[in-house]
């Protein structure tokens, strides 16, 4: 497995790949309403992603300026194969090159517990916001 430097080419497929999430089925659904990773996402944020074979198995945003894990999914079919683990190490290295000291993470709330295995901390909650989000998040920090 390796992780690249993904391109605004890469963004239907990373899209894809966020709306195939199970993660995201039943009563999560509504937050991937019309969700699209762009190309200028792409290119205006620190995003790789892990690649085997020429596949992708996830990926992660880290946008610098707000300190923020903005978003890491990883494929259905790579979960449990430590590519998120991965993904949260790279990150960190990205970050600390960066100059940053803690990125922050609002979680999908069954993914909290992973983040805090990986060493973030739980630092407090964000509100529900109404239909596209009807639960509230967990917020975290990663101290780089």
């Amino acid at each position: 497995m390796r992780l690249t430097r993904a391109e605004a080419r890469h963004a239907d497929e990373l899209t894809e790949l966020v709306l195939s999430s199970k993660a995201y089925e039943g009563d999560y659904a509504s937050i991937l309403d019309g969700y699209r990773v762009t190309a200028g996402y792409v290119e205006r944020n620190v995003v790789f992603l892990a690649e085997r074979n020429g596949e992708v198995l996830g990926f992660y945003g880290l946008v610098v300026d707000s300190a923020e894990l903005d978003i890491m999914f990883v494929a259905n079919e790579a979960q449990g194969l430590g590519v998120g683990a991965l993904l949260v190490e790279h990150m960190l290295d990205q970050a600390r090159q960066r100059g940053i000291s803690a990125v922050r993470v609002v979680s999908h709330p069954p993914a909290a517990g992973f983040y805090e295995r990986m060493g973030a901390r739980r630092i407090g909650v964000i509100p529900a916001r109404p239909p596209e989000v009807r639960w509230e998040r967990p917020e975290l920090v990663f101290d780089v």
